[in-house]
């Protein structure tokens, strides 16, 4: 194992963290690895043991080391390895002053279900197997609420249970699927529970890149499967321009002439950018997944897919051999929160607050001195020199981050951190004075 105290080049708090987060990083320090006492660094580094502390307590928030009291610290080792592959670094378990890594709503900002639960009452029907999966009134609501005319719609778990459900009636072991790049997590680790293989397509401000769109469906992929609004991590909203330049692209290609769109639409409710689909000029090839997760509650679980009736049949025939259908009385929540007054209220306060707060963070990055795209939604992405630099300065200050890497395909990956605005309340201008120092730390 190399030399701690050698590596160290600067003896603060923050450079003892950063030398050692730069060891764990190439990997001279391995998960598991026992690290040297307080004491015995602070007198090799000719500091006092407190500085040393305070440098453990930053390497602890960025998750990097573990303390087992009497038996030392040592480096961490991959958190709870049950969980798939990339999730792990979604899982929030470390504790921080200002956690803006987990991608969850303000609790604040969802509607309250009090009164939707009292309003309910015994109108749901929880008695029967033989009724139709979904209520009435929730799928004709969303029917005419769907962005572009629509065949056949179904209620489901929520937006990861929709994709997961419609990859598992349509692909095939070694299928090719086009996917932005980043993306969220949780696809990754699905493409690979399939044994799909991702073919990465980089964003702009609008969506996807036409032309790298272009060269991606030349791998003659089964699936596209996009995130129109509010993209997770970077925030971007597709354009109408943009989804029907890729809606052509995907016509005029004969290589991918069979491959079916699989859009996620997780935040819509909450995304002030319009609805937009590329089922407006292909309805035949594609499924549009909408979930209430983020706007209304994430424990509520529900979400629905709707496109062709062939494709959309599919899913709800496989379903029913699993757990048949989303619970009738959450379905009967769900529209009361979806159709009264007080309920839809809220939703439009908490568009409108998340994007005061894109707005006001990305300002206070640049106003000392980094830069930020304002984004949609609950998520920012920054760009940073260093990304374990970064992650290790935050913590420093006592603000927790998510990397980068997760979201990102293949090895040469650009340093990032995805930043949940979604919990940044009152202390915008110095979390944008903390990224932009974080930005260029190294």
């Amino acid at each position: 194992m190399k030399s701690v105290a050698l590596s160290i080049e600067e003896r603060s708090p923050h450079g003892i963290a950063t030398g050692i987060a730069r060891l764990i990083t190439t990997g001279d320090l391995a998960p598991g690895d026992r690290l040297p006492t307080v004491r015995e660094l602070a007198s090799e580094l000719g500091v006092s043991p407190a500085t040393v502390s305070h440098a453990w307590q930053t390497l602890s928030s960025a998750g990097l080391i573990t303390s087992r009291g009497r038996s030392g610290s040592f480096v961490r080792a991959e958190p709870r390895e049950w969980l798939p592959r990339r999730y792990r670094g979604l899982d929030g378990q470390l504790d921080a002053r200002l956690d803006l890594s987990r991608g969850t709503p303000d609790p604040e900002l969802l509607p309250a279900l009090g009164p939707a639960l009292a309003r309910v009452g015994a109108r749901a029907d929880t008695t029967s197997y033989q009724a139709k999966p979904d209520i009435p009134e929730l799928h004709d609501l969303l029917r005419a609420t769907w962005p572009a005319p629509v065949e056949s719609i179904t209620v489901l778990n929520g937006a990861l249970d929709a994709i997961d459900r419609a990859l598992a009636a349509l692909v095939r072991f070694g299928d090719r699927v086009v996917v932005e790049n980043p993306t969220f997590p949780p696809f990754i680790d699905l493409l690979d529970h399939y044994g799909l293989e991702p073919v990465g397509v980089e964003l702009d401000a609008e969506g996807m890149r036409p032309e790298a769109f272009s060269a991606a469906l030349g791998s003659a992929p089964a699936i596209v499967l996009l995130q129109p609004r509010a993209h997770n991590p970077t925030g971007i909203s597709m354009t109408a321009e943009r989804a029907e330049q890729l809606a052509g692209i995907l016509e005029r290609s004969r290589i991918a002439q069979d491959a079916i769109v699989i859009e996620d639409d997780h935040s819509g409710a909450i995304s002030s950018s319009p609805d937009v689909t590329l089922a407006r000029w292909l309805p035949q090839r594609v499924l549009h997944v909408r979930s209430f997760s983020k706007s209304h509650g994430p424990d509520l679980r529900i979400g629905a897919i709707g496109g062709p009736r062939p494709l959309v049949d599919r899913v709800v025939a496989r379903r029913l051999l699993g757990p048949g259908w989303t619970s009738r009385m959450m379905q009967a929540i769900l529209h009361e929160l979806l159709t009264h007054p007080s309920s839809t209220l809220a939703i439009d306060e908490a568009r409108w607050a998340y994007a005061g707060r894109q707005a006001a963070l990305a300002e206070a990055v640049r106003e000392a001195g980094g830069w930020l795209a304002g984004g949609d939604g609950i998520n920012a992405w920054l760009r940073v020199a260093d990304e374990r630099a970064a992650i290790v300065q935050l913590a420093a200050v006592g603000i927790r981050v998510a990397a980068g890497g997760p979201f990102q395909l293949g090895e040469a990956q650009d340093p990032h951190i995805r930043v949940t605005v979604g919990a940044l309340r009152d202390e915008i201008a110095t979390v944008g004075a903390a990224l932009a120092v974080a930005q260029n730390a190294s």
